[in-house]
């Protein structure tokens, strides 16, 4: 099967997401073997000027769920970031592998060279083919947040480690 802007973007982000699930899952366990609130995790940075843990997922989730539509040509789901707990945290994390999902493969024919344009909140646009846009910018941002995520739990004594990153090596 050849690589297509389909097979490329949304198997990435349906893996890592459900991935990202997965270590909340283990962050509640750790909160609760060590007897603190799990919302505690909300607000993890790793430095003061940073976004804390709950920003790191949604824009790992923005950042999906606006690949797959710009690329397959369709609306972006607008999302209220108002999540206050882990279990906020997972809902809005299902909510945007069930919309990933649900984007018809067809709907991402020529997708490659599509041009894309993302404004900034500066004022500024940024613009892309289709393939640039995926392997240059998407990608890399997400890949950023997810890992920010990822992090900020583990240092914060959350029992993970790489395969818990990767999940299943699948052939």
């Amino acid at each position: 099967m050849a690589l297509t802007m389909h097979s490329a973007s949304v198997p990435i982000f349906v893996r890592m997401l459900t991935q990202m699930n997965s270590w909340l899952d283990k962050a509640v366990e750790h909160a609760e073997a060590k007897k603190f609130e799990p919302s505690v995790y909300l607000g993890l940075r790793l430095a003061p000027d940073m976004l804390p843990f709950k920003n790191q997922i949604q824009i790992a989730s923005d950042n999906a769920k606006g690949c797959v539509a710009r690329l397959a040509g369709v609306e972006v789901p607008k999302y209220e970031d108002t999540e206050a707990s882990v279990d906020d945290l997972r809902e809005r994390i299902r909510k945007t592998i069930e919309f990933i999902r649900s984007v018809d493969v067809e709907k991402f024919d020529g997708a490659e060279s599509r041009h894309i344009e993302l404004p900034r909140p500066r004022g500024d646009t940024l613009s892309f083919t289709g393939e640039d846009y995926l392997r240059f910018f998407a990608l890399p941002n997400f890949f950023f947040h997810v890992t920010t995520a990822y992090s900020l739990l583990r240092h914060n004594g959350v029992s993970l480690g790489k395969m818990d990153y990767l999940g299943a090596v699948q052939r």
